[in-house]
């Protein structure tokens, strides 16, 4: 007879989860009894927090979730800000937990990794949380869960099994999975409405939102057929190509872009919540003059933000498609013209060091065709989001955005890497970002990951000190101790080396990317500034 926990990995594969990150504990090693049974494989983070991250690195990269098997308690309270910085960016994630046997839950008597009500703690930083309290409950609730990242706007979801549900006879069972797959759709009439919007609009202007990273020849489609300026929030980069002259890049915050729309007399949001860190950024509102049409797959995201006069709950692909036959060609030169002085007015205004950090970030790309690059929150990263242009979709993803974490960047690569072994995966991280989870080195030399991880040194949390200065505020906290990160990495097992210009940068890359393990690539913010 299999066990409730032999049962769900089985079902797991029929879904086509396959991999795991997880720590094994006491409480969650009956999770484990089956997985040899399965073509599912295990990977050991150091930390709960990286398993987390991890998996947001693998979902973004490929657009498929993974699951995290995690402890109850302290693995709950480890992984809560990598499902927090998840559930911001709408990306998918298993989470899989523990608890306390079902007659201990809520007693208060000091059992191991006791909390009050996990349940409810992590509620807040996922889609649902579901306590499973008999096994015959466990196909229904993984359906939901899956009918989540396939057919609603995604993000983490959490199950957790009581140890004596883990344990309990399941073998009758059915593992077959329920997916919906299907997509919701359009209202025709919406559509209707919006089309003639768009159409009467003098100056109209397009966000492209994180919804359209799986959309991109059906948001190219659109807006070559409006013919308008379109601006791609940072989870949208690469869905129009760096040089489609109707793209005006990831500018939206910079001043002339953002009075463009703010100014535009009717403006088509897809797939975006308007959110301040893709637009106006630090507390300011967003501003919109002109007449709105929103698409969106949560019904609830269409009013935050902006106030639109024509909402479209659909799938972002669904109703491009929709709203381009809907409409009539317009002559793209107009838009064109538009875009091209739009792109040379936020030139302008770009500030000279995430102007250089667009220069890095372009010897990457020209280094490693095809690169996909996850970021912290850390300077080169800032710069990058307004600067660098990817090549494609799912190429350009960091923690800035939404909830803002530390340490994101460094486990994200090598979830990516895991989830596109052919693909050349970067990491953009600070040297105070790194310390937060720079045990993940050990992760990544086990499993032999070639990932090259760009340091980049400005011997402390120097986006927040240069914020401080700004304002006159005392300094204090911001100049952090810098260890010797060459020693410590190869302490690790990786590889260590500084990059001293360009050329050297792009060396670097290319061996990294041959290496066995991960390599170090140390950029000192005040060298870079010397470059040729």
């Amino acid at each position: 007879m299999k066990t409730c926990g032999e049962v769900l990995v089985e079902i797991l594969e029929a879904y086509g989860i396959d991999t795991v990150f997880g720590i094994p504990g006491v409480h969650t090693v009956e999770l484990y009894r089956g997985l040899p049974n399965t073509r599912i494989r295990h990977i050991t983070p150091r930390h709960e927090q990286g398993a987390g991250f991890m998996a947001d690195g693998y979902a973004r990269a490929t657009g498929r979730p993974a699951a995290c098997f995690i402890i109850t308690g302290p693995g709950m309270t480890n992984i809560a800000t990598a499902m927090g910085q998840a559930l911001a960016d709408s990306v998918p994630m298993l989470v899989i937990s523990s608890v306390n046997v079902s007659n201990e839950l809520g007693m208060g008597e000091g059992r191991l990794h006791e909390l009050p009500d996990q349940n409810g703690l992590v509620r807040g930083v996922s889609v649902f949380s579901h306590r499973l309290m008999r096994p015959a409950e466990l196909p229904a609730v993984l359906a939901r869960a899956f009918a989540v990242f396939d057919s609603a706007r995604p993000g983490p979801v959490h199950i957790e099994l009581p140890l004596d549900v883990i344990t309990a006879p399941a073998d009758d069972l059915s593992r077959d999975a329920h997916r919906t797959r299907y997509r919701p759709g359009p209202d025709p009439e919406a559509i209707a409405q919006a089309a003639a919007l768009l159409s009467g609009a003098r100056a109209p202007f397009v966000v492209l939102g994180g919804g359209t990273a799986d959309a991109a020849d059906a948001a190219r489609a659109f807006v070559e057929r409006l013919g308008a300026p379109t601006a791609l929030t940072v989870n949208a980069k690469g869905v129009l190509p760096r040089d489609h002259p109707l793209s005006l890049g990831a500018g939206l915050p910079l001043a002339p872009v953002i009075e463009a729309l703010q100014t535009a007399d009717v403006v088509a949001a897809i797939g975006t919540e308007l959110g301040e860190t893709d637009t106006i950024m630090f507390g300011s509102t967003l501003g919109l003059a002109g007449r709105v049409v929103r698409v969106d797959i949560d019904p609830e995201q269409l009013t935050r933000n902006a106030l639109p006069e024509v909402a479209i709950c659909s799938d972002a692909g669904l109703a491009l498609h929709a709203l381009h036959d809907a409409l009539a060609p317009r002559d793209p030169a107009a838009g064109a013209a538009r875009t091209a002085a739009l792109r040379a007015a936020a030139a302008k205004e770009l500030r000279p060091d995430y102007a250089l950090h667009g220069r890095v970030l372009d010897a990457v790309a020209e280094a490693l065709p095809g690169v996909v690059i996850a970021g912290d929150s850390t300077q080169p990263v800032y710069g990058g989001n307004m600067a660098y242009d990817p090549a494609g979709p799912r190429s350009w993803f960091n923690s800035s955005t939404g909830y803002g974490t530390l340490g994101y960047g460094l486990p994200a690569a090598f979830g990516a890497k895991l989830g596109r072994p052919d693909a050349p995966v970067v990491a953009l991280i600070g040297d105070g970002g790194i310390q937060f989870t720079i045990g993940e080195l050990a992760t990544a030399v086990e499993l032999g990951l070639s990932v090259p991880i760009l340091l980049w040194n400005n011997q402390g949390y120097g986006e927040i000190k240069q914020y401080m200065a700004d304002r006159d505020i005392p300094q204090i906290g911001v100049d952090i101790y810098t260890p010797d990160f060459q020693t410590i990495a190869r302490g690790f097992g990786c590889r260590a080396v500084r990059a001293t210009g360009f050329a050297s940068l792009r060396d670097a890359l290319r061996e990294a990317t041959q290496a066995p393990v991960p390599t170090i690539i140390e950029i000192d913010d005040p060298d870079v500034r010397s470059w040729t």
